[in-house]
């Protein structure tokens, strides 16, 4: 599995973003269900498409042994914190743009529900026109984890576009239900596609989700914007300040030779230390754009200047500039588009 690489400020691309990202996530499982007040039955849908959503452990599995690529002294990093813009305001009402006009009618064929309750950025329960409830997943994006960095924005984001009691419209792709039965719909208040306007907010990621693609082309477009602003969750102190250090993703091969599934180390991400001084990359991390895949740099490995570090996908001993993820049952990049983020201590994308 891999994806499209390019270069963008100093962060790798792949078809949408390479990133690193300083919060690792808490272990435990995403458990897609919300208390809700006065929940009735829960609607019956069939078709089912699969949509990551379980979060794991950020650490990079079983290694046996904890490398030093250097003796030379490390770097104590220094930051500056600064109030990075926001598009039309993060949490800001819905307004006519280039998502969409909030004041005109909606797409024709959408189902009109009732908003309950926002679970986080990507996910929310509704009152269908039945009086029955269910619990709907947005197509094409993937907003932070609760626990992670941006996560609490994310949800907030969301919910200033939809709030709890308001009327939105809903229109499908191919799949009609998650893994977890949660509807996958596109939301829309009036022609403006929340979808959208969450990536295009920095709130949300854009994410492809075969075979509900029908929209990907314009939540790829608002996710350049939003990128390109460094707005939401693309702004350099979106968790924090930002370390100093001069690391960036140099490269990924994303698509292993054969069966990725079967040849893991066949894929690896590339990090290189373009700074003066050695690195501790205590507390770095590395994820993708899903919500499971997650590695933590083992503590107190040292980065030389000058050097590169490479993380395999697989398992193995790691060893001087060789470490392995060991992400089991899986590759990590996907080959029809991912987005790799290289994560300092605070969780901010280098």
């Amino acid at each position: 599995m891999g994806v499209r690489l390019s270069v963008t400020m100093g962060v790798g691309v792949l078809t949408a973003i390479l990133v690193v990202t300083a919060c690792t996530p808490s272990p435990g499982t995403e458990t897609p269900t919300t208390t809700l007040s006065n929940p009735s039955t829960t609607s019956t849908h069939s078709t089912t498409s699969t949509v990551e959503e379980t979060t794991t452990s950020t650490t990079s599995s079983t290694t046996t042994m904890v490398p030093t690529s250097t003796s030379a002294p490390t770097t104590t990093s220094t930051v500056t914190t600064t109030t990075a813009p926001t598009s039309g305001g993060l949490t800001g009402p819905p307004v006519a743009g280039p998502s969409g006009d909030p004041a005109a009618p909606f797409p024709a064929g959408s189902e009109v529900v009732h908003v309950l309750s926002i679970t986080d950025g990507d996910t929310i329960d509704v009152r269908l026109a039945d009086g029955t409830t269910a619990s709907v997943r947005l197509i094409g994006t993937n907003s932070p984890e609760s626990r992670e960095c941006h996560g609490p924005e994310s949800t907030l984001a969301l919910a200033a576009l939809i709030p709890s009691g308001s009327q939105i419209g809903m229109t499908r792709d191919v799949s009609d239900l998650d893994a977890f039965d949660r509807l996958l719909r596109y939301l829309w208040v009036g022609s403006m596609s929340v979808n959208e306007e969450t990536v295009r907010r920095g709130a949300a990621l854009s994410r492809h989700y075969p075979p509900d693609t029908e929209m990907s082309g314009r939540l790829d477009a608002a996710q350049d914007a939003a990128r390109e602003a460094q707005i939401g969750i693309w702004s350099p102190t979106a968790c924090g300040p930002q370390s100093e250090a001069s690391l960036r993703i140099a490269d990924i091969v994303f698509d292993a030779p054969g069966n990725d599934g079967e040849n893991l180390n066949g894929e690896w991400i590339v990090i290189r230390n373009d700074g003066g001084t050695a690195v501790d990359l205590s507390g770095w991390g590395i994820k993708d754009e899903s919500a499971t895949h997650r590695y933590e740099f083992p503590a107190s490995y040292t980065l030389a200047s000058g050097e590169s570090v490479t993380v395999y996908t697989g398992c193995g001993d790691d060893f001087g500039t060789e470490l392995f993820w060991c992400n089991v049952g899986s590759a990590v990049w996907n080959n029809s588009g991912d987005t790799g983020f290289l994560l300092d201590p605070n969780g901010n994308a280098h």
